[in-house]
This record gives C-alpha cells, structure tokens and sequence, in this order.
C-alpha cells in the first residue's frame, strides 16, 4: 500500500502534465484549492476516492491508470534518456537544469 500512495500523486501530475494542464487549472475543475492539488503531486496528502474519481474523470482517464507503476523505468533506461535529453538541450536551458540538480545533491 506505501508504494501505491507513494506514487499517486506522482501519477496525477504526470498525467497532467502530458495533457499540457497547468496544477491549478486542474484543482479549479475539480473544485478544490490549488495549495491542496500540490499537497497531493508533492505527496504530502493523498485524495479521497471521490476526489480521484473526479481527477480521473478531468483528465479522461480511469482511476486505474493512476495506480499503475509499471510504466516506470529501470535505473539504467532513465539515466540514458536523461543522458540524452541533456546533450540535445540548447546552453541556456541546459545550465538552468544542472542548476536545479544541484539543488538536489
């Protein structure tokens, strides 16, 4: 169950963002405070059933799709993608990224 409820939130904003639907956009359809949806993307809380339900029906996708993990890659597969993406990124934006890594390291 922590594996589930760990990725959630990370499903949700994945999902959203591959429909180009900005983090308050969605929490304003849903009818709940936008401080609220980032709780949830962030996973700090985690919605109730009727308010993944109403995710799930915004985003047009069944609830099912938000428990899936297993579309996510091994280690070695995302470093090689991330490889990749870094050296065809222009300079600027570039830099940007390995800023924010470093915030991480």
């Amino acid at each position: 169950m922590q594996d589930t409820k760990k990725f959630l939130g990370a499903r949700i904003q994945e999902i959203r963002r591959q429909q180009v639907l900005k983090q308050t956009e969605l929490a304003e359809i849903v009818g709940i405070d936008s401080k609220h949806m980032s709780k949830i993307e962030c996973r700090r809380c985690f919605p109730s059933f009727e308010l993944l339900d109403k995710i799930a029906f915004c985003l047009k996708k069944p609830v099912s799709k938000f428990l899936e993990t297993e579309h996510i890659e091994n280690r070695e597969i995302l470093l090689e993608e991330l490889i990749q993406n870094l050296q065809d990124m222009p300079e600027e934006k570039f830099r940007q990224v390995y800023k924010i890594i470093q915030t991480f390291l």
